[in-house]
């Protein structure tokens, strides 16, 4: 018996086929990032209100960001309902949060490529996103840390201490390139600690 096939038809519109579902999935991933940095950079300059500054070579240049922000909103009557304030803080912050790059353990500030230590370590300065893998944020200029940073640094710098330190078998170059770690890790937690007690005075060490 002869059997009759009918053409073959998709069951979803040619918009839902597999490539338009990943360039809407895509589009998707890409609204939600932006809202996720623009979150994060509220937080920041909600933090440097309250006297919590960003420590790391890129923080005099984000605090600078934060004080153009303070002067743009001062410019603005206060609105009547604190939503309109937030939503008012986001549009200007907007811009900013557009630069932002999450890395594990720091902010990446991306606004110059020609500033970007991770690109020229990598020898590609005209890129337009940074190496995040790449990162060197203790050298940027571009990298920022925060209070919720500090954790991250504190333990890799227990880590580096008990696994690498502490081994007596270390030969002295792997030694020298963990004490290199620790030391960075330790001065990252300090400046991090600096910056969220403003009230009280740095300490130096005799």
């Amino acid at each position: 018996m002869r059997q009759v096939f009918r053409q073959f038809q998709y069951p979803t519109a040619p918009s839902a086929r597999p490539g338009g579902q990943q360039a809407a999935f895509a589009a998707e991933v890409a609204a939600k990032e932006e809202a996720e940095h623009l979150r994060l950079t509220v937080a920041a300059y909600e933090d440097y209100q309250r006297g919590i500054l960003p420590s790391g070579q890129g923080a005099r240049d984000l605090i600078t960001a934060f004080k153009t922000a303070d002067k743009v909103l001062d410019r603005h009557d206060a609105g009547p309902v604190t939503v309109i304030d937030d939503r008012r803080v986001e549009r200007v912050l907007k811009a900013k949060a557009k630069t932002l790059h999450v890395g594990v353990g720091n902010y990446c500030w991306f606004s110059d490529p020609s500033k970007a230590l991770c690109l020229k370590l990598a020898g590609t300065p005209d890129a337009d996103k940074p190496l995040m893998g790449m990162c060197d944020s203790a050298r940027c200029p571009q990298a920022t840390h925060h209070p919720q940073h500090r954790q991250i640094w504190a333990d890799h710098a227990a880590n580096t201490h008990a696994v690498f330190l502490g081994n007596p078998r270390l030969s002295k170059p792997e030694r020298a390139r963990a004490q290199t770690a620790f030391d960075r890790a330790t001065r990252i937690v300090a400046e991090i600690d600096a910056t969220t007690r403003p009230e009280e005075e740095p300490v130096h060490d005799a």
